[in-house]
């Protein structure tokens, strides 16, 4: 017996019924295949990012060319680093020369100018272009190494180079820092900065961002003053008898920063073939000296009080530096010219 057409036309809807749900539920499952597929790509690009930008260890160990040549190639100087081997790109890298005994000193940094934590160390590079690094050798007393350890860890703001913490040695550590920040660091200016002055990272990143029209700049707060050749004097210089009776033309050592042109040459040359004099400052002066720079004189580098335009302070010229750091430091943060005043715009914006 023929079945009635209205049992086909039943079944007809029935089976286009199931097959339009049998759709929705791939086209569901599909959207959130996609969704979940999505997610994954996000998470991992993401994390990528953020293993590259906050898992690399800041705290890297550099070991600098002993040789005497650059095997590394003028790229990187003979530089060995354990961290990720790509540079990278800053507009300035500042490196804050410290030593072993200066625990205090960091600790009173930590709680002014410079974040403690690797979060606010990362918005102040984001918010200003420059990256900020404490920079220190290495010491044969196995308790301070252990200190210095545990404090990298803790802290992880820290440059350390394989050669050895000694006031006497300073050049050396000197020329091996630019080394080393020139091997990590893409940046259109190296600033070497002692762990005793008070710093406005903001104007500091302004100085630096101003257009210039020679790409050979030493910048810093210049001086000329007379050789000591007095051995009972702190800044006695043994090999006064090829200077004169006067300094020429060189930064104050608290703070100074050469652009990536002048290090880059400062890499390429040979270890042994720097002449090093008993004050790191009139060794990089003397460097210069020799290089065509140009010489780029700011006096908000080495203001002795805190002002509306400083962008560096310390106690000049009683101290080469804060005249009791730890506390002034502190003192200083206090107040709203050092720590809450707004940055001025630079004089090409005015």
């Amino acid at each position: 017996m023929p079945m009635p057409k209205r049992f086909f036309q039943a079944r007809s809807q029935s089976n286009l019924a199931q097959r339009s749900i049998a759709l929705t539920l791939c086209f569901v499952i599909g959207i959130a295949g996609l969704l979940l597929f999505g997610i994954a790509v996000s998470r991992g690009r993401f994390g990528g990012e953020s293993k590259c930008k906050y898992g690399k260890p800041l705290s890297v160990s550099v070991v600098w060319d002993k040789s005497g040549g650059s095997t590394g190639g003028a790229e990187r100087g003979g530089l060995v680093s354990d961290g990720d081997p790509k540079r990278r790109k800053v507009m300035g890298f500042v490196g804050i020369q410290t030593g072993f005994a200066s625990v205090g000193r960091r600790r009173s940094l930590r709680k002014t100018w410079m974040p403690s934590d690797h979060q606010g160390l990362q918005r102040l590079e984001e918010a200003t272009g420059l990256a900020f690094r404490f920079i220190i050798g290495k010491t044969s007393d196995a308790s301070k190494m252990a200190e210095l350890r545990k404090e990298a860890e803790e802290y992880d703001d820290f440059l350390m180079l394989d050669i050895v913490e000694e006031y006497s040695k300073l050049p050396y550590k000197t020329l091996a820092f630019f080394k080393a920040a020139y091997a990590l660091y893409d940046s259109e200016f190296y600033v070497k900065a002692d762990d005793d002055i008070y710093l406005r990272p903001d104007r500091l990143s302004l100085l630096l961002a101003k257009e210039r029209s020679h790409s050979q700049t030493y910048l810093g707060c210049m001086k000329k003053g007379p050789v000591f050749t007095d051995p009972k004097l702190k800044w006695y210089e043994p090999l006064g008898y090829m200077l004169g009776k006067e300094y020429f033309l060189h930064a104050y050592g608290p703070i100074y920063a050469l652009s990536a042109d002048v290090v880059a040459s400062l890499v390429a040359l040979r270890n042994d073939s720097f002449r090093m004099f008993s004050n790191e400052d009139v060794t990089i002066g003397a460097w210069m000296l020799a290089m065509n720079v140009n010489h780029e004189d700011n006096r908000q580098l080495c203001q002795a009080d805190c002002t509306a335009t400083s962008i560096a302070v310390w106690d000049i010229p009683k101290c080469s530096g804060l005249c009791n750091p730890e506390k002034k430091m502190l003192e200083l943060h206090q107040m709203e010219n050092c720590a809450s005043s707004p940055t001025l715009p630079s004089d090409e914006d005015e």
